[in-house]
């Protein structure tokens, strides 16, 4: 069953939600096939370079939202940094740096609900700036709107992320603050604005396979060009600092789900990834990744650039 989706996949097919729900039950036994078909995908339809961005928390803590997994959320209680946004100057010093491990897009990433209309400007005065430096700018600023991302891709804005977090079914249990479909109007509003589209989520909140079939079903239809995969680092103080971290085996099998789903979008690898995978990093790209987010996450240390460009190296593969 495993080898007909991968044929029907490879020959431009879509798998459908009831398939999708058979590959995430397959057992340890069938995972050597599952991965050995979302293998064969990615490298037909993706090749063999792999996309690296990397972020700048530019504005940390004391955010109104209540998502369950932040340590940056006002309802945590937790010992990370909190700072207003930074100049333009210190975010072009990290883009510089971070171009020179070799990654070719950067985020401008805020805590918050969304900027205000000066850190817009601002924002856009950053994003112009990275532009300037050779890097491809993205940003995550929360739920903006279509004039406001306009406005941000007139500064030359190339890319918007912004998470779905989990299936509509499951947000709720996440967050309170703000709606699905709030999310779903910000993501129709990027498109709606020219910009390139990275949307993904979170896994280990407590969600059950058909919540991250369903995703990646919304993600499909939203038109999304790059997938973020993130797993969650429970964070003592947040509502989920308690959960356990998700076996390296189940993270792996969301990555093949993803690439059978979503055969030809960008499958990228980003927070979590060495405190869930271990030793087991390197199998991202057997099981279908394509993309990494490489140096820190917003308040956890991340995987060396170094490591990773080695990695990609041995691996067989070319960064983007």
């Amino acid at each position: 069953m495993i080898k007909t989706m991968t044929e029907k996949v490879l020959a431009g097919g879509m798998i459908t939600r009831e398939e999708a729900l058979f590959l995430a039950a397959v057992d340890a036994g069938e995972t050597a096939a599952l991965f050995e078909g979302a293998n064969r995908i990615r490298a037909a339809f993706r090749g063999n370079r792999v996309d690296l961005c990397s972020i700048i928390n530019a504005k940390s803590g004391a955010c109104p939202e209540n998502c369950a997994y932040c340590a940056q959320s006002a309802a945590a209680r937790t010992d990370i940094k909190t700072y207003p946004l930074l100049g333009t100057s210190e975010v072009l010093k990290s883009a510089v740096e971070t171009k020179a491990t070799g990654a070719k897009r950067f985020c401008i990433v805020t805590s918050g609900r969304k900027p205000g209309s000066r850190e817009l400007q601002a924002i856009a005065r950053s994003i112009e700036s990275v532009r300037k430096a050779g890097l491809l700018p993205c940003a995550t600023l929360g739920l903006l709107s279509l004039g406001e991302l306009k406005s941000l891709k007139d500064a030359g804005l190339n890319r918007y992320h912004h998470n779905l977090e989990t299936s509509k079914r499951f947000f709720p249990e996440v967050c309170q603050t703000h709606t699905f479909e709030e999310k779903l109007a910000t993501i129709e509003a990027a498109k709606e604005a020219g910009l390139e589209l990275c949307s993904g989520g979170i896994f280990g909140l407590g969600e059950e396979w058909e919540d991250r079939v369903d995703m990646a079903l919304q993600v499909r239809q939203s038109g999304a060009d790059s997938v973020p995969l993130n797993f969650l680092i429970p964070v003592p103080g947040t509502a989920l600092g308690g959960r356990e971290v998700l076996p390296a085996l189940e993270a792996l099998k969301i990555i093949s789900l993803y690439r059978f789903l979503l055969p030809q979008k960008e499958v990228r690898v980003c927070g979590g990834r060495g405190q869930c995978l271990g030793e087991f990093g390197p199998m991202v790209f057997k099981a279908g990744a394509d993309g990494l987010l490489i140096g820190n996450y917003l308040t956890k240390k991340g995987c060396s650039p170094e490591d990773d460009l080695r990695m990609i190296k041995e691996q067989g593969l070319t960064p983007a």
